[in-house]
């Protein structure tokens, strides 16, 4: 049967052809972007649009499962805005609807939610709650949907606090449990947006969120996601509070691990990042003072790599701020290796080892 003709048949008052007509179109619109565009050009949309609101549960999910494949294409979202279909998707992620439903109603979410106005629209809409739910859907499909479709919204300010105020942390944190890497990476991902947040911070150890941290950065299958949850915890270190119980659970010996151990760049340099956090407070450099910190730092020193050279200065810049941390950094010969860090060809590890000279040397005689 031609394309065209199916499309028309959307416009048919039995349920039984709106069933089949959808189930082609979801097929077609499958095999490609192509595919999708002429369905578009052919005027599938906008009778699809209508058809997810059937009272007919499956000329429904079937409307949804076509709509939610097109969805992917540029165009089709561009008409999906201008059609104000939002409302009627978010509407059907109701507990009482089905599980397939759900799950392309979800995906058409996770393509709309790029666009900055699709995003404003979700949140005015309410969708960020029916989302939240979903985080706990038995159905991987919609987990990884609405994940991805809060990652997109958290990228705004307001839909970070929301995320909080709808108890959001405690299904994302049970997401990093998944065994599907995509849904922990998702996860991960808007953790780390959500954490530059301090009311969320508190939340996040309210909820035993670095317990579920370090049991995931302890395992090894993980280590391709351990430089998210490393800026997950790099953030939450910011707080005195955090340190403290982080201390507690032996997360600082499990990070000071991670800048010890030779491991991949990224995950050294996120170590680092997270020392530099929690270097910012005096109590917090006596305890890293206390576990022999400076002594990595300067092995740090000597190891290729910008980015690792850049942070590593930067927490030795931090770190130089207590008085026995300078005399330690002197001792292990820390100073020599900074000042060849001077003739570096980045730009960025000049400036950050000049800027740990100065720290180094400041207010100190035998330094200088």
């Amino acid at each position: 049967m031609r394309t065209a003709t199916v499309v028309l048949m959307l416009n048919s008052p039995e349920e039984e052809v709106l069933v089949k007509a959808c189930e082609a179109i979801h097929k077609f619109a499958e095999k490609g972007d192509e595919n999708r565009s002429s369905l578009l050009g052919l005027g599938a949309v906008e009778p699809l649009s209508h058809l997810i609101s059937h009272e007919d549960k499956l000329v429904r999910r079937n409307a949804f499962m076509a709509l939610g494949v097109m969805a992917a294409n540029s165009d089709v979202k561009r008409l999906l805005k201008k059609l104000d279909a939002i409302p009627s998707i978010i509407g059907k992620l109701s507990p009482e609807e089905d599980v397939v439903v759900h799950e392309f109603a979800t995906l058409c979410l996770a393509s709309l939610s790029v666009d900055f106005s699709c995003k404003v629209q979700i949140s005015d809409q309410e969708g960020l709650e029916p989302l939240i739910q979903l985080l706990s859907s038995p159905d991987p499909d919609v987990k990884k949907n609405s994940v991805e479709t809060i990652c997109n919204l958290v990228q705004d300010l307001p839909s970070r606090v929301a995320v909080r105020e709808l108890n959001g942390v405690p299904p994302l944190l049970e997401l990093l449990r998944s065994e599907f890497p995509v849904i922990q990476q998702l996860s991960l991902r808007t953790l780390v947006i959500v954490t530059t947040d301090t009311d969320t911070r508190a939340t996040f150890r309210e909820e035993q969120g670095f317990d579920r941290l370090l049991e995931f950065l302890c395992n090894k299958e993980f280590s391709d996601l351990h430089v998210e949850a490393l800026q997950v915890l790099s953030n939450c270190l910011e707080d005195r509070d955090s340190l403290q119980l982080i201390h507690e659970t032996g997360g600082l010996q499990r990070l000071l691990q991670f800048i010890t151990t030779p491991t991949l760049l990224d995950i050294q340099t996120n170590a680092v990042k997270a020392i530099y956090r929690v270097a910012q407070s005096s109590e917090n450099r006596k305890l890293l003072h206390e576990q022999d910190i400076e002594r990595s730092l300067v092995e740090l020193l000597s190891l290729e790599g910008d980015s690792l050279r850049t942070a590593t200065c930067q927490a030795v810049a931090a770190m130089s701020l207590h008085l026995a941390s300078k005399d330690a950094f002197r001792d292990l010969d820390g100073i020599r290796a900074v000042v060849q860090l001077l003739g570096s060809e980045g730009g960025e590890v000049r400036e950050a080892a000049a800027q740990a000279l100065s720290s180094l040397t400041s207010s100190n005689q035998l330094n200088a």
